[in-house]
């Protein structure tokens, strides 16, 4: 099949090489390793009141920015490393948002210990399903996820956000009908 006639989400910048091959090849795909994971809810606090896009197009730079989101190791900067980050104009340098993915490192970590692994943790509200849904920014499950995970202590998270990353991970596959990675 021809480039052009592959049918993808609207969405889609299909001028963007980066969002194309996002789109096609992670979105909506079911991973849940705790590394993926950390690393989408990550970039999803980051895209707080700003577009995918931009994130996308930065994440190599946070990856090198970020120690390869790893997060032992951003749950232990200090000052003097947000001073470095907020200096890289290769990334968005919020200190509201460095901070918090500080602090939401050290809130991974924690619930990696109580449930095992995170993707327990997200099993636990999903009940291992798979949502399929178009068209929606929240449901049921990223206001519970949200509500929780707030009152754990972790920032710059909404039910949008959440939902952003939920689909980014694959626990709702949002595909769009027409798109050919579409599933019911």
């Amino acid at each position: 099949m021809e480039e052009k006639e592959i049918k993808r989400c609207k969405w889609v910048n299909l001028s963007n090489p980066l969002y194309v091959k996002y789109h096609d090849e992670e979105w909506g795909k079911l991973n849940l390793d705790d590394q993926y994971l950390f690393k989408c809810l990550f970039l999803e606090t980051f895209q707080a009141g700003l577009s995918w896009e931009c994130i996308l197009n930065k994440r190599e730079n946070f990856k090198e920015a970020f120690d390869n989101f790893n997060y032992k190791k951003i749950a232990k900067y200090d000052e003097n490393k947000i001073e470095e980050l907020l200096k890289n104009e290769g990334i968005i340098r919020n200190k509201l948002k460095i901070k918090a993915a500080i602090k939401n490192a050290q809130i991974f970590i924690s619930i990696q210990k109580e449930f095992n692994d995170f993707k327990s943790y997200l099993l636990k509200f999903s009940k291992n399903k798979i949502y399929y849904e178009v068209n929606k920014v929240t449901n049921k499950l990223s206001d519970e996820i949200t509500s929780d995970l707030y009152q754990r202590g972790m920032r710059f998270i909404g039910s949008t956000t959440i939902y952003a990353f939920l689909q980014s991970i694959g626990i709702i596959n949002s595909h769009e009908k027409e798109c050919f990675c579409y599933k019911r």
